[in-house]
């Protein structure tokens, strides 16, 4: 058993009590392919509220600019570099699986299952 980041742990407890042992690691820890997989999900939620809350900030901008060119500018421009980011990450996660897929790699394939 390969065992990454801890031992086995034995808490002290009262006399006349069984000890806590806790077992390390995590079996999905094994490797940094496994935490990868799990990471992966959590970082494209991350991506899609963090767009979300920038296209709500360039909204509102554009809202309250009244009629202010420099604040339009820069809220319509935060809208687009919100949209490109958008774009770029679709394309990353398809890109991804595509090479998943043309490699065979079915751990790829199953991240998002």
């Amino acid at each position: 058993m390969i065992k990454v980041f801890a031992q086995s742990l034995t808490l002290p407890s009262e006399p006349g009590q069984t000890p806590v042992v806790i077992e390390g690691p995590v079996k999905w820890a094994t490797d940094i392919g496994a935490i990868i997989t799990k990471a992966i999900p959590f970082i494209f939620a991350f991506a899609g509220i963090g767009l979300l809350i920038i296209l709500i900030a360039g909204g509102f901008g554009v809202l309250t600019s009244s009629g202010d060119a420099k604040k339009l500018a820069g809220a319509s421009q935060r809208i687009t570099y919100a949209i490109v980011g958008f774009i770029v990450i679709f394309t990353a996660f398809w890109a991804v699986q595509l090479a998943g897929k043309i490699l065979g790699i079915p751990e790829i394939q199953s991240t998002f299952k």
